[in-house]
């Protein structure tokens, strides 16, 4: 069922106690492309609170991405604003950690120097820097591939090298921009899983972009839905009342996960026929 926004509910951690992790607010983003205006995302109006998952699904070209850049600090709004812990963002988000689709992973570097260098270049020494890692790379099942190298690994060990090297950092927020995309269906249901466990134990906000609605549903408290581009805006925001602790491929054969994708499905449908009609009917 469509739900409102929920507030961050948390007990007091510090001065941000109770704020939303990330706010954008009547947030725009327009470009000038070949000396046209384009307006990506023409308002959003959205909260995550302090340990809440929210997954964003949409059409290509939704401006999902965006948001993400946005709130890593990485594009500016054109009008209204994001803020971070109740601040107005200005720079860099040194806040959260960014986890891209493509892998970011240094060739020449092991698996152990990949995640030890996120820490070693913010002036933790080498050997601390390296035993931390040592055991992240454990917590994501990779305690006996220290090292090897990024092309000896599968796609799915890649990814858990890149969660090592996001989540080593500890960051307040995770900025995941579709993640598991490139992962069969077996490696992504496998690491949904993973992510979530690491997600429970040391709960941070997430905004999780997907083209995959069930695993938005499957990973998350709630599913933000944005209208097909140009001038994008959020028209859906569901709050998903599934029980957790979850495991993904069991989650999926609930009657109520049906019942809520049936309901979220109904509402993204047309917006994914706009953008496909937008795109020439390409894929």
């Amino acid at each position: 069922m469509e739900a409102l926004q929920k507030e961050g509910s948390r007990p007091d951690t510090g001065p941000a106690a109770g704020l939303p992790a990330v706010r954008f607010d009547g947030t725009r983003v327009a470009f000038v492309i070949k000396n046209n205006p384009y307006v990506a995302v023409e308002r959003a109006d959205l909260e995550v609170a302090d340990g809440e998952f929210v997954s964003i699904v949409g059409p290509t070209g939704c401006g999902k991405s965006t948001l993400l850049n946005i709130a890593a600090g990485l594009i500016t709004p054109s009008a209204g604003a994001i803020e971070i812990s109740g601040k107005p963002l200005k720079g860099l988000n040194r806040q959260a950690g960014y986890l891209f689709q493509a892998d970011s992973l240094f060739p020449w570097k092991t698996v152990l120097e990949n995640v030890a260098i996120g820490l070693e270049v913010a002036n933790v020494g080498q050997q601390a820097a390296r035993e931390r890692a040592h055991g992240w790379l454990k917590r994501v099942g990779l305690g006996a591939f220290t090292d090897r190298y990024p092309h000896m690994l599968s796609g799915g060990q890649r990814k858990r090298v890149g969660l090592a090297q996001v989540l080593i950092r500890d960051p307040k927020i995770l900025l995941m921009d579709e993640p598991f995309g490139p992962l069969d269906a077996q490696t992504r249901q496998i690491m949904g899983n993973l992510l979530l466990d690491l997600w429970s134990a040391d709960k941070k906000a997430v905004l999780f972009v997907t083209h995959d609605l069930e695993e938005a549903i499957a990973l998350s408290d709630r599913v933000v839905i944005m209208a097909a581009g140009p001038n994008s805006r959020i028209i859906g925001n569901w709050k998903i009342d599934l029980a957790r602790p979850r495991d993904i491929s069991d989650i999926r054969l609930e009657h109520r996960f049906h019942e809520i994708h049936r309901e979220i499905w109904t509402k993204l449908k047309d917006e994914v026929m706009k953008g496909y009609s937008q795109a020439g009917g390409e894929g």
